[in-house]
């Protein structure tokens, strides 16, 4: 399946990171062209630049070719390409907006870390960037299985910039191919509006009311006549034809209507009463209802909202990051313009600082009578140099890692029990998913360790 080629047949291009591992290049390119796509040798215009997240090398590429006036050209982790061929399909950079990343916080309520990871990798897939703070995100995820999650939606509900959705949401955008936030709708603040005439009671409407309280809250000693609810009750059954009146005044109105008149409308009240003669308790009262077995509270009121958030909790925890651990906090990665710093133009890969491909340049550009050869034909000054010459480029298999002061606390913890212990971050992980306690799972490891060196001792 070619999802490397757009509607009118053209292939996607992509450059790829120069000081990858030569087996990663390989690999990447032959996946490329098996999907449809095209691997060239300058930055393209509008396509992928394949990088290594946390390099000095990636970053670089970053500074140097992410400009304003080329809005589609996109950098990507190199995972990128084995996403989309998992996915099926192209995986769209949604997550972008006025040319730039927008800045996702991944919130701690999520805390399975394997979650988190997932959840990266997925939004950095798709263009977005997971690493910001939560005061400079855009969007911030939560469980809304928690109650910190109502807790953020009241916090940023006063701040138009900042949206709060679920882990769920991710998936959603991805889907659908747009990014789209939870909608508001309009709570209708009550009061009259701006210029409106109050309408006037008459004694017809004292009647009526008179007549509403006689027949929910016969006797005042009972009480309740002042309550809102009482009021709120006849405003409901504005649609019964034979209650169309409520609706000439709020449920405010009436309420304040019998406040101020109450010692008047309690003996047009007692008169309907001494005549209607009703039972204390009848059906229909205020306060009197139907018996009812007690029901438990659900957390989630759609069971369908339910499934699917449980659904993708269950996907999230058992899929493997295509990276291995990933920081799932820390600050956003700087996208600037060309810099004229000559540190800036360094290329780890030793053949000169990139090119950016001119959209009429052929790769298979041939030479013209006696004009200069193509790009292609050239031959590089590393090659044909016998080996150990000075100029001969040497390879580089391990990229130039930069720190990630952002790393979260929980990733933290499990890489710092792996280093104390000697044991495998995967292992520590596996288990602290299991248990959900650092302290038991430092512990645990901690006694392993002790078993091994007191069994397998050099005496031994």
């Amino acid at each position: 399946m070619l999802i490397f080629q757009e509607d009118n047949h053209t292939a996607v291009k992509f450059f790829i990171q120069r000081d990858l591992p030569d087996d990663v290049r390989a690999e990447l390119t032959q996946t490329i062209l098996e999907l449809g796509g095209r691997v060239e040798e300058k930055v393209p215009r509008q396509g992928y630049v394949l990088i290594s997240l946390g390099t000095a090398e990636g970053q670089r590429l970053r500074e140097c070719w992410a400009l304003p006036d080329r809005p589609h050209r996109f950098f990507v982790p190199h995972t990128f390409v084995e996403a989309c061929k998992i996915a099926g399909t192209h995986l769209r950079q949604i997550f972008v907006e006025n040319g730039a990343p927008i800045p996702i916080h991944i919130h701690s309520s999520i805390a399975n870390v394997n979650a988190r990871n997932t959840l990266s990798e997925r939004i950095m897939h798709s263009g977005g960037d997971p690493h910001a703070t939560p005061q400079t995100a855009r969007v911030v995820l939560a469980d809304p299985n928690t109650e910190v999650f109502q807790a953020l939606v009241k916090t940023y509900d006063g701040n138009p910039a900042v949206h709060v959705e679920s882990y769920l949401w991710v998936k959603k955008c991805i889907e659908k191919g747009i990014v789209s936030f939870t909608p508001v709708v309009f709570k209708n603040p009550g009061g009259r509006r701006r210029g409106e005439e109050r309408t006037q009671f008459n004694e017809r409407d004292d009647e009526l009311l008179c007549g509403w309280i006689a027949s929910k809250i016969p006797y005042k000693e009972i009480g309740g006549r002042t309550g809102n609810r009482l009021y709120q009750q006849l405003l409901e059954l504005s649609d019964e034809p034979e209650y169309s009146w409520v609706t000439r005044h709020t449920w405010q109105s009436w309420r304040e209507r019998y406040k101020k008149n109450a010692e008047r409308m309690d003996k047009m009240i007692s008169a309907i009463v001494a005549e209607t003669k009703p039972s204390l308790g009848e059906k229909g009262q205020y306060g009197y209802v139907r018996e009812k077995a007690p029901k438990k509270k659900r957390k989630v009121k759609d069971v369908k909202d339910e499934e699917d958030l449980r659904v993708e909790m269950n996907e999230l925890q058992s899929q493997k990051p295509l990276s291995g651990l990933l920081p799932p906090e820390g600050p956003p990665i700087p996208i600037a313009g060309p810099s004229d710093d000559p540190l800036h133009m360094h290329v780890v890969g030793g053949n000169g600082p990139e090119e950016e491909l001119d959209d009429g340049e052929d790769e298979w550009a041939i030479r013209v009578g006696g004009g200069p050869p193509p790009g292609w034909a050239k031959r590089r000054a590393s090659e044909g140099l016998p080996e150990g010459s000075p100029n001969k480029r040497s390879r580089l298999h391990e990229p130039h890692l930069m720190p990630l002061p952002g790393v979260h606390v929980i990733d933290q913890a499990i890489c710092d029990i792996a280093m104390d212990f000697k044991f495998t971050v995967e292992e520590v992980q596996s288990y602290y998913d299991k248990c959900g306690e650092m302290g038991r799972t430092r512990e645990r490891f901690g006694k392993m360790r002790e078993m091994l060196t007191a069994h397998f001792s050099e005496d031994n």
